[in-house]
């Protein structure tokens, strides 16, 4: 569940903030062989769901986290038609302030990969919040991690640990997530991290898939500013889509627009002007800073900043997460969403990660039965 979305002012002052002091290589849009020169690493992802909020992002604890998911909700997953799971994970459910393991929750996630493997699910570990950064400033202090070069070492640290646990399942079978959509004062700075966390992983794996994205939320935008270690063919990279967030999360209660409760149009301009004019002007300066108009071939125009970057690389892409929040937006054009998303998918070969399985923007019902979107999402 995201609370962090763009408008204009804010999306130019993320970009103002990730000017890449690297020089990219051009893709040569000319250049046929290309997208046949890609080389893959060796994990294969097509088609998966978060196991959200259950090691990571929540409170529970005990017996209420150890029932919360259980080996019923993997074999859902995969009767449904996914292929992998990305499992978040938080440092404070792995381990106390002393940095000492909390046994239950490993043994939890070694279960969620024993559940994945056994269905034939690939699984991606995903390292989502730690107590030095959080994606939306939620922790109960500031962020810290790019200030402070401890904090830097602590992950670092963090992933070493979580390789001793790791390390035992087979290469094309679970890859290593990084970080959740980190938030740096400069790109660079998240550069600079991405390289010390690789370099620590890479010192006793060499093969396994490292998954990482872009600064700022991990949205397409900043993926220019991206510095991708080189000569390392084991890495995917992955960005998170939520737009048009008129769209996506409409009435979602966290967010600042919440308020506005109208007729929303996708494709097209989310808000018309008619709705727009019975607002207050403080309210109708919100809308309108992320009232764009959103077609398929507008959403592909943004992802085809990621496509290039991924492209030009010769590395593979994956939408680590997507969604669309379902409790007030009309059915008919949150699925027209959902279709050309998947759509735009499957004809770029973009592995993809629904955002979620149980929870805010489910693909099951309240008794766990499939709803609607299973059909679309796993479709072949």
């Amino acid at each position: 569940m995201k609370t962090k979305l763009f408008s204009a002012s804010l999306l130019a002052l993320c970009l103002a903030s990730c000017v890449s002091k690297v020089e990219n290589k051009p893709t040569n849009e000319n250049d046929s062989t290309t997208c046949c020169q890609k080389t893959y690493a060796t994990l294969r992802l097509q088609n998966g769901v978060n196991v959200s909020h259950w090691l990571s992002q929540s409170k529970s604890r005990g017996e209420e986290r150890s029932k919360q998911i259980c080996k019923a909700d993997f074999d859902s997953i995969a009767a449904m038609g996914f292929d992998f799971v990305r499992l978040p994970v938080d440092e404070e459910h792995l381990y106390d302030e002393q940095m000492n393991r909390d046994t239950v929750a490993f043994g939890l996630m070694h279960n969620a990969i024993k559940w994945s493997l056994e269905n034939g699910m690939n699984i991606v570990v995903d390292l989502h919040i730690v107590r030095s950064h959080h994606f939306n400033s939620e922790n109960e202090h500031p962020n810290t991690l790019f200030q402070d070069p401890k904090e830097q070492e602590k992950i670092v640290w963090i992933w070493k640990d979580l390789q001793k646990d790791l390390q035992q399942y087979p290469n094309d079978r679970l890859a290593y997530e990084l970080m959740n959509e980190p938030v740096a004062p400069t790109c660079e700075d998240w550069n600079k991290l991405v390289e010390k966390m690789v370099n620590g992983i890479r010192e006793t794996e060499k093969e396994r898939t490292i998954i990482f994205g872009s600064n700022r939320w991990q949205i397409v935008q900043t993926f220019d500013s991206l510095r991708v270690p080189e000569n390392d063919k084991y890495l995917v990279l992955s960005f998170h889509f939520y737009e048009p967030s008129l769209i996506t999360h409409h009435q979602a209660p966290w967010t600042e627009y919440a308020f506005y409760n109208g007729k929303v149009t996708y494709p097209g301009v989310p808000v018309d002007s008619a709705d727009l004019a019975k607002l207050s002007a403080n309210q109708r300066k919100i809308i309108e800073g992320m009232n764009g108009e959103y077609t398929k071939d507008i959403m592909f125009d943004h992802m085809n900043m990621a496509i290039r970057k991924a492209d030009s690389l010769g590395l593979h892409l994956y939408c680590g997460e997507y969604g669309a929040y379902p409790k007030f937006i009309p059915q008919e054009t949150r699925l027209r969403w959902y279709e050309d998303i998947i759509s735009i998918f499957r004809e770029h070969n973009i592995a993809n990660c629904h955002w979620c399985y149980k929870g805010d923007f489910p693909v099951v019902n309240e008794d766990l039965t499939p709803n609607e979107l299973p059909a679309i999402l796993t479709r072949k």
